[in-house]
């Protein structure tokens, strides 16, 4: 039992990291015809893109573990639920990057290692520890969709609708936690939360 369970989490990660996404949600901004981007707009759409991408790597890591250890096996349900969103994300994004022409983060291997021991790592402090950091984490990511949101070109509707569906996503997720019961994290685990993804978002726009 414990052998074929490690097996499927295995295989999880695997498919992350290596293999396209699904969605089952039709793609936001679809409709909108592509529009015409100069090269230095194209690069700096793909480097948006692939951090939000790399974000969602990281997350569906954060997720994996957060499930594997929680003690609780509604918070395990809820925690697989918005699991299954973020690889919506991963499908919306990846598939965003490839028609502007652009490449997904080198390092996303790395990123899903280390966020995967971070969700590990929550699940074992206790669940309302777990789901604390869970709503930390889906906090500082609206805002740093918000940010992207000022950030892209104002025509181009179709990168511009992945983000703020993300971002709606993403608010659900923290409310799910909040209701679960998640506790308010110390606000050095906040900065520290911070300071991590800003390297991670440096190093993902270029890499």
């Amino acid at each position: 039992m414990l052998l074929d369970r490690l097996i499927g989490e295995f295989d999880l990660a695997l498919r992350t990291v290596a293999a396209p996404a699904c969605t089952v949600r039709p793609v936001p901004g679809a409709e909108f015809p592509d529009v015409q981007l100069d090269e230095q707009q194209r690069q700096h759409v793909v480097g948006l893109m692939r951090v939000n991408h790399c974000g969602e790597i990281c997350a569906q890591a954060l997720y994996q573990g957060q499930a594997l250890t929680s003690r609780d096996p509604a918070v395990r349900e809820a925690l697989k639920g918005a699991a299954l969103q973020e690889t919506e994300h991963l499908a919306w994004t990846e598939r965003r990057i490839a028609e502007l022409g652009g490449r997904k983060s080198l390092l996303n291997p790395l990123w899903y290692a280390g966020s995967l021991s971070l969700g590990v790592l929550a699940g074992v402090l206790g669940d309302r520890w777990n789901l604390g950091f869970l709503a930390e984490t889906e906090r500082q990511v609206e805002a740093h969709l918000d940010g992207h949101l000022d950030d892209l070109p104002v025509d181009d509707q179709r990168s511009r609708a992945i983000v703020r569906q993300m971002r709606d996503d993403e608010i659900e997720h923290a409310e799910m936690a909040v209701e679960f019961g998640a506790a308010e994290l110390p606000q050095p685990v906040k900065l520290g939360m911070k300071l991590a993804a800003r390297l991670m978002t440096g190093t993902a726009y270029r890499l």
